[in-house]
């Protein structure tokens, strides 16, 4: 099975503290994912001033204070971004972080040469932004939350366009089209993008979770697929890597009492660990596929397995019968496989009871 990359999803959970956002960069580096990864915005680019703020955002945050406020408190900055990055370097682990506006696209891909970007569910229906994300990113991972398919294929296929149309061509939904449709459009798709299924709802109830999409959607483009998580505990991601997710994001925080939008839903830092070491663990639970023996199990078949063996005194000449003949452990003589072509032959030697047939 494909190593899983795993996103230890920091996001806003460092209340708008550098400080606290080191913490989360020691705790992802600890935990042994492969990535930490914040969120890059401008409250001003991204959100109108009266916007009003998610149900679940009312119950973790200050009633009262509009979203564009919320949000405004969750920047960071560019010398926080650069301090940031600098540590998860040499903490050995990978910095990614999603933009929501093209301000942040640009410092993120042009200033910083993050050149992996990871697209937020709320974002798939954002053309003009999916175009300019896809025309300097390497490699999109992209989240589908609240999506049908066919908002996911039409997302596709204005990342098509972005990835293989010229500077000049003026995008439509024709362009769109055309792009998707083509042979070079497909394979950048398949080389360069990521699917993942998401629920967005915080915390995400497990019925409403319905991994199976990850299949529907493998199934109908031909792309990698991973999943995004924001259940509570570890055990669904872990489920969804059973599955065949390529890559798994999870929130994570330094204390899930922290106050603060996304923390009530987040991993605590031993339960983002144990979530690495599941995963690794079905990654080798998975296999090959091929049935036989492992090489452990090699040793118990003589033990746990039966031979033919005489149940009663057995002359040389006498004929096996079902009273004389049985299966008993050990395994190491004549497998009981072969008990009824001994039936009716003579016994070619004397065997005593309990005695393994040869």
């Amino acid at each position: 099975m494909q190593r899983t990359f795993i996103i230890a999803e920091a996001g806003v959970n460092h209340n708008g503290s550098v400080e606290n956002a080191i913490k989360l960069i020691d705790v992802a580096s600890e935990s042994g994912a492969d990535a930490v990864k914040f969120q890059t915005f401008s409250a001003d680019a991204l959100v109108s001033k009266n916007s009003p703020k998610a149900a679940y955002q009312k119950l973790t945050t200050e009633a009262e204070e509009t979203q564009f406020e919320m949000l405004k408190k969750l920047e960071l900055s560019e010398d926080s971004h650069q301090k940031l990055i600098d540590h998860a370097g040499r903490k050995g682990i990978e910095f990614l972080s999603t933009p929501f506006d093209l301000q942040s696209l640009f410092l993120l891909n042009k200033k910083f040469n993050i050149k992996k970007i990871k697209i937020p569910s709320g974002e798939i229906t954002n053309a003009p932004f999916l175009v300019e994300i896809a025309r300097c990113a390497d490699e999109i991972i992209l989240s589908t939350g609240m999506s049908t398919l066919a908002e996911v294929e039409a997302a596709l296929g204005v990342i098509a366009f972005g990835f293989i149309g010229k500077i000049n061509t003026r995008p439509s939904s024709k362009a769109f089209a055309e792009a998707y449709s083509s042979q070079e459009g497909q394979e950048q798709l398949r080389s360069r993008l990521i699917l993942l299924h998401a629920t967005t709802e915080y915390p995400a109830p497990p019925d409403e979770i319905n991994l199976n999409a990850m299949d529907t959607m493998s199934a109908a483009f031909g792309l990698r697929v991973g999943y995004s998580d924001h259940s509570q505990g570890v055990h669904i991601p872990v489920a969804a890597v059973a599955k065949g997710a390529s890559v798994i994001e999870k929130h994570f925080t330094l204390d899930r009492s922290l106050p603060g939008p996304d923390h009530k839903a987040s991993l605590e830092p031993t339960e983002l660990k144990l979530m690495v070491q599941l995963i690794r663990d079905v990654e080798k639970a998975m296999g090959d596929g091929i049935k036989r023996p492992t090489p452990s199990e090699w040793k118990n078949r003589e033990v746990a397995r039966k031979s033919l063996v005489a149940t009663d005194n057995i002359g040389k000449g006498e004929i096996f019968t079902e009273k004389n003949l049985s299966c008993k452990r050990p395994g190491s003589g004549i497998s009981p496989i072969q008990y009824w072509d001994y039936i009716g032959q003579k016994a070619n030697a004397d065997y005593p009871i309990d005695g393994p047939i040869t």
